[in-house]
């Protein structure tokens, strides 16, 4: 009963209440989009960690490769841009091929060996001049159209394709979380070989995961590049498109739906809007210490805190097991 009435009240706040009530701040919208951008990368590698099993520091790659590919069709193949886009996301996931032999990895082994994808993809696009401009980079990008007389490369417009965007990512991580398929990712967790031996293959179920995390990655890539209309490799596949979700997940804890996108926006908004003017030079070091913290003092992320914390709030004062924090 709970959720039927929060997701409706959390549509009217999303695409009712946020934009007529920021539709006049260029600056905070801008932020708020940036952390939305944050948000659905942070989902997508959630997604690879949480059911797949598999720590990527590798994220960049299908950032970039996403963001390259929407930019180039639409600007020497004519593609409508909203087309692009999904055809960054399926190009990222053609290129999460390059990866398969990485999946007999496991722990810090894989995410390195994605790292390593992400620079070899990076020097690529340093390359291939003819096609991605080299260094140099792609100027003029086309922006995001207008729909129906709407224009959706203004703030406003960019803040509700992109929040659509998450949203959806977020209804099919939920919806594979809850099927059979989840079940059997959570279950290889605990022992790889006894999932296998009832008749769960494990390789291709991480496999489809790892597709799926790189095409959410490059279609929020895409839609990026369409923002700002400018690429070049050292942004398009910078570390801090793997490092900023990574933070953003596990601070709002990677192992719920609503961690991830939570600590995207906080850790984002409140780092530009707060720490920013406190500390212009270095201020992202005081996330490093807020993230060495929440690591130390609750692991498993805010999210989960918060709803420990409300569980406690609610039981009966007086009926408390100060040992087991439970019901009496």
């Amino acid at each position: 009963m709970r959720v039927r009435v929060l997701i409706p009240l959390l549509v009217i706040v999303l695409y009712g209440v946020v934009p007529f009530a920021l539709a006049g701040n260029n600056y905070v919208m801008s932020i708020l989009v940036a952390a939305l951008i944050i948000a659905g990368v942070a989902l997508a590698w959630a997604l690879l960690g949480n059911l797949g099993g598999m720590v990527s520091f590798g994220h960049a790659a299908f950032f970039g490769v996403g963001s390259y590919i929407s930019a180039i069709v639409t600007m020497k193949l004519g593609v409508p841009v909203f087309a692009a886009m999904l055809l960054g996301g399926a190009g990222a996931a053609v290129a999460a091929v390059a990866v398969l032999p990485a999946l007999r990895l496991s722990g810090p082994y894989f995410a390195l060996a994605v790292l390593a994808y992400a620079h070899i993809f990076k020097i690529l696009a340093t390359e291939f001049t003819t096609i991605t401009g080299g260094a140099g980079g792609i100027l003029g990008i086309p922006t995001l159209p207008r729909v129906l007389g709407y224009d959706f490369g203004s703030k406003v417009g960019g803040y509700l394709v992109i929040v659509t965007i998450v949203l959806l990512f977020a209804l099919v991580y939920a919806r594979i979380r809850n099927s059979y398929y989840g079940y059997a990712l959570r279950a290889m967790h605990d022992s790889e070989d006894a999932t296998r031996v009832v008749g769960v293959h494990s390789t291709l179920l991480k496999a489809l995961m790892l597709f799926l995390s790189a095409f959410m990655t490059g279609v929020v890539g895409a839609f990026n590049a369409h923002c700002i209309n400018f690429l070049e490799p050292d942004y398009a596949f910078s570390s801090g498109w793997t490092m900023l979700p990574v933070v953003a997940a596990i601070f709002g804890g990677y192992r719920t739906l609503t961690g991830p996108l939570v600590g995207a926006v906080v850790v984002y908004t409140v780092d530009q809007l707060v720490f920013k003017s406190l500390i212009p030079s270095g201020h992202q070091i005081i996330f490093g210490v807020l993230l060495g913290v929440m690591i130390l003092f609750a692991p498993d992320g805010l999210i989960p805190l918060l709803a420990k914390k409300l569980q406690w709030v609610r039981q009966p004062r007086g009926c408390r097991d100060p040992r087991t924090e439970s019901v009496c």
